[in-house]
């Protein structure tokens, strides 16, 4: 699917992950800012109000679970109610089900598929629209 007009926020710390899922979403029409910490991704958020943040779950320091939390908090005027997508290597519907009861609106397991996470974020898309 196409994401033209989408601004993404990608925040993933391995920097190869990050190049290669930053260049599919791009390749789909998409722009994509990137970060390497959650807490870099958290004043990404709240400075550029992207239409949708992806999220590597596991991280050091702050993990995505610990990101999501803060986004939550936040109101609506600072983007507390940004569609959210984990990433993350653990595909056991536990994990999703962690996921999604933190705070991400979906769950896309690693290596991604470009497809997969691109119809994800397209959804959220079609339903802003609404």
């Amino acid at each position: 699917p196409r994401l033209d007009g989408l601004r993404l926020l990608l925040v993933e710390d391995e920097r190869e992950s990050s190049e290669m899922v930053a260049m599919m979403l791009e390749q789909c029409g998409a722009t994509v800012a990137t970060a390497a910490t959650a807490a870099e991704g958290l004043r990404l958020l709240k400075e550029l109000r992207p239409d949708v943040l992806v999220s590597d779950i596991e991280m050091p320091g702050e993990d995505g679970y610990a990101l999501i939390g803060k986004v939550r908090s936040l109101g609506a005027d600072e983007g507390g109610n940004t569609h959210s997508v984990a990433l993350t290597a653990h595909a056991r519907a536990e994990d999703r089900l962690r996921a999604l009861a933190a705070g991400f609106d979906a769950h896309v397991p690693k290596p991604v598929e470009a497809a997969e996470l691109a119809t994800v974020i397209a959804a959220f898309a079609r339903r802003r629209k609404r």
